[in-house]
């Protein structure tokens, strides 16, 4: 039996390719404030945004050809560090469907992966929901 969803204040649904616009950046930064303010946040990952939390990504970003000194953290890296530093305000799905559709399936271990279906247990256990993405 699937564990209960925590009541949370806000549900974001990251749906799409997370790398085509800045959508990567605006979800991590508001989900990033919204934790900082004191807000309960569940997170369901969608489509290409399931790729996020790929164990494969490493703990950093390839690194850059222009600032080869720098280190960037991983999308995988900085979810994991925000569910660490948030363990009872946070909460990190995944579609399980769209994950293995697309063939990603090794996520880090603090993401929970749920069958599309469960989707509407995770809106009942939300005051607000906000769409980013396409469908």
């Amino acid at each position: 039996m699937p564990r209960a969803i925590p009541a949370t204040d806000v549900l974001l649904t990251f749906m799409g390719a997370p790398h085509r616009t800045d959508l990567t950046t605006t979800v991590l930064r508001l989900v990033q404030s919204m934790l900082e303010q004191g807000g309960r946040v569940q997170v369901w990952a969608c489509g290409y945004a399931t790729m996020l939390t790929q164990q494969s990504l490493g703990e950093f970003k390839p690194r850059d050809l222009a600032d080869w000194s720098t280190r960037h953290l991983s999308t995988a890296t900085i979810v994991q560090e925000m569910l660490r530093a948030f363990p009872e305000q946070l909460y990190w799905y995944g579609c399980r469907f769209c994950s293995d559709d697309r063939g990603a399936t090794a996520h880090v271990p603090e993401v929970a992966m749920r069958a599309p279906h469960a989707y509407a247990a995770n809106l009942a256990a939300t005051g607000k929901t906000v769409l980013i993405g396409v469908i």
